[in-house]
């Protein structure tokens, strides 16, 4: 199980990636529309305002029930340990077994 306090700093980038994603995505836009380098530098300089933790990027992707950061599986949304042992507990249906 991971620790609540890196569960909640990863709840509170999510947020915080909601909050600037629509000012974030309207300066790329720009960015894109403008042809000059000087009007280009100014709106990277906007980009560049929001804080470090809602950029896209430093958002991680941890487990359903334990909140590990690390070997987890996009479709069902849980780590290899735990995916291994629900399979093995027939409790993911369609998924089939394997040893390893």
């Amino acid at each position: 199980m991971a620790k609540k306090s890196l569960i909640q700093r990863e709840k509170k980038r999510q947020k915080l990636e909601q909050k600037y994603h629509s000012i974030r995505r309207s300066s790329k836009e720009e960015i894109s529309k403008v042809r000059s380098l000087s009007d280009k530098w100014e709106i990277y300089g906007k980009l560049q305002s929001p804080p470090r933790n809602s950029a896209p990027t430093r958002l991680h992707r941890r487990c359903f029930s334990t909140g590990r950061p690390r070997a987890n599986y996009r479709d069902f949304g849980l780590s290899g340990h735990i995916l291994r042992e629900m399979v093995h507990a027939c409790l993911l249906p369609g998924a089939t077994r394997s040893s390893w």
